[in-house]
């Protein structure tokens, strides 16, 4: 059997040999363990093919951390590769220092998680659905089938609006109906209709009130709970559906009026010469 202090090359012994090549066994082992890991995490949100980038740059450092450590063992002066490697690292990250912020904002928002793949959110004064969400970027598609590509550090700095994150959202329509109208009747017959749609929720459930008189007639509110996903078909919907009962009914919608009086002028007197 070999002894462990057989040297090897220069000062190198077996035993610092056999300590290297277990420690870059070792970080291998846990690169591939952190690879499952990620992959069974954020399989669900980020694009696979950005997956499997972000996937190797860290199994690609967390290999150069453990030769890192393993590099006393050939008893080389460590100091000194810090002093060189501190340098190189600032002038890269200095370089790059938009790609850093994106890539530490990127790892930050799958890790937060607060939008995710066909969610329809608000970016500063961007709206869309989320397309894509890669290492460095977030693709929105937007109403009018634009792509947006939107860095991922102004996503996790901006206010973000996420429509559909609960399950249900709030739709308030205000309509107008004249003095003489019977409130109540028009108040249970828009009820009624609303609370027999099959997407409007019954709890919380739906109500419908006068809010108020105005010189034009009476304020009525109408308030109606609906599923986030079909929020926007049924926005546009259900005023239509309520305006053929309104008309069905005979209800009068006011629209402003003014009556203008003009007063009668006398012509002027003849100037006398």
């Amino acid at each position: 059997m070999i002894p462990l202090d057989t040297p090897i090359y220069g000062t190198v012994t077996l035993g610092d040999l056999i300590l290297f090549v277990i420690a870059v066994i070792v970080s291998v082992i846990i690169a591939k363990i952190v690879a499952i890991y990620l992959k069974r995490a954020l399989s669900d949100r980020i694009d696979r093919g950005e997956l499997d980038k972000l996937i190797k740059v860290i199994q690609v450092v967390i290999i150069f951390f453990g030769i890192w450590f393993a590099l006393p063992s050939f008893d080389l002066d460590v100091g000194q590769l810090l002093v060189i490697g501190g340098t190189a690292g600032l002038i890269i990250a200095f370089a790059s220092q938009k790609i850093v912020s994106n890539l530490g904002s990127g790892i930050f928002l799958l890790i937060e998680r607060p939008v995710k793949i066909g969610d329809t959110i608000r970016i500063g004064n961007i709206s869309g659905t989320v397309y894509q969400i890669r290492v460095l970027s977030t693709i929105l598609k937007t109403n009018e089938g634009i792509y947006v590509r939107v860095p991922n550090e102004q996503v996790f700095t901006s206010d973000i609006t996420n429509y559909v994150a609960s399950p249900a959202r709030r739709f308030e329509y205000r309509i107008m109906v004249g003095h003489r109208e019977n409130v109540e009747a028009v108040n249970s017959a828009i009820l009624a209709l609303i609370s027999d749609h099959p997407f409007v929720l019954k709890n919380p459930p739906p109500s419908v009130y006068m809010a108020g008189l105005s010189e034009s007639g009476i304020e009525i509110v109408i308030r109606m709970w609906i599923p986030s996903m079909v929020w926007d078909s049924l926005q546009t919907e259900m005023p239509w559906k309520i305006k053929q009962l309104l008309d069905r009914m005979g209800v009068e919608i006011p629209v402003p009026q003014r009556v203008i009086r003009y007063a009668e002028v006398q012509p002027p007197e003849k100037r006398q010469d």
